[in-house]
């Protein structure tokens, strides 16, 4: 029945988390600690507990501060040790809290039972609404406290100040000691309206001053836009002779991209003569190779010839006249190829 009643009251108030019965089988202190500053922040939003429960000493302290805040500001006395526990006992404990917000949200006409998540929305959206009325209270009684005790403080020395308040009702009027007083204090208003009205002055000075020194930048910055302008109309005396050297300057250019381009296409045309002398120059070096091993051939093929033994004498003179003939016609060959070859 505790359990029920807490988890429907912890639902009914809006808690993210759906919460049952298993969680406190074993002790569950994150779960605990979650739910206590929940119900503390619903409570009143603007309380500064430190979250944080990550070792033992953390922990006592959150517990204490907890227990201390609700027994402080909403007269609920909680087991620090039930809490610690973190099992079936807490949640006796928590039901303390739960039941005094539940019992305040019925008060509003909302039911427990049947609370569904759109009025646990308008409510949340009602409690925040009130949060600057909750803030303004708070700001009269910081200051209903302040005024009582400064009020208190006071009363407190008007035993003292009774005596001479009565002794100074009592005693007699004097005229010229009030008119004494008056006078002082004419004095003193008169003197600081003289202090004013000097601090006027000053101010009407300075504003003067102020003005004068705009008044001459203003004349400096005209003249000096005056000679910008006269010195921008004078034309220099060396424009004329400027204007033809920059003449002659675009023509000497002219004739230098001339003579560039015709330089560049003069060496090209170089570079391509060489090119065709050096080709042409192989060719006739593959040419006169392949002369000359012909050359070598025939005069190998002669050889052979002038070396056979014939019987018959005319045709070994004939042979002998050719081979003199072929000889004569080699040497000329040779001859001629040698001077090819030095020219």
């Amino acid at each position: 029945t505790c359990f029920s009643d807490f988890t429907e009251m912890m639902r009914a108030l809006g808690y993210p988390r759906l919460i049952s019965m298993e969680n406190f089988h074993t002790p569950n202190f994150m779960l605990v600690s979650e739910v206590l500053l929940w119900l503390v922040k619903r409570y009143e939003p603007q309380t500064d507990i430190p979250p944080d429960v990550e070792t033992e000493q953390d922990r006592v302290f959150f517990i204490k501060a907890v227990a201390q805040f609700m027994a402080t500001k909403a007269h609920i006395k909680l087991n620090t040790k039930k809490l610690y526990q973190a099992d079936g006992y807490a949640v006796k404990e928590l039901l303390k809290i739960t039941s005094v917000l539940y019992g305040a949200m019925n008060t509003k006409g909302v039911e427990g039972a049947d609370l569904s998540e759109e009025d646990s929305s308008k409510f949340k959206f009602d409690l925040g609404s009130k949060i600057a009325d909750l803030k303004a209270a708070r700001q009269l009684a910081s200051e209903i406290t302040s005024k009582g005790a400064t009020l208190y403080d006071l009363l407190g020395k008007e035993v003292e100040l009774r005596e001479a308040r009565t002794e100074s009702i009592a005693r007699p009027l004097e005229i010229n000691e009030a008119e004494k007083m008056m006078k002082v204090a004419i004095d003193c208003v008169l003197e600081q309206v003289q202090k004013t009205k000097d601090m006027l002055n000053n101010v009407a000075l300075d504003e003067a001053n102020l003005e004068a020194k705009i008044e001459k930048r203003k004349l400096e910055l005209e003249r000096s836009q005056k000679r910008l302008q006269t010195l921008q109309s004078v034309r220099p005396a060396f424009m004329d002779e400027y204007e033809k050297i920059e003449e002659q300057l675009q023509k000497q250019y002219s004739i230098y991209l001339e003579k560039f381009r015709n330089l560049t296409y003069m060496e090209q045309l170089l570079d391509d003569h060489r090119r065709a002398e050096q080709e042409m120059f192989e060719e006739t070096a593959n040419m006169l190779r392949l002369i000359q091993n012909k050359l070598k051939e025939e005069e190998q093929r002669l050889l052979k010839s002038g070396n056979n033994d014939d019987s018959d004498v005319e045709i070994q003179e004939d042979e002998g006249s050719d081979s003199e003939m072929e000889d004569r016609q080699i040497t000329k060959q040779r001859a001629g190829l040698e001077t090819f070859l030095q020219g």
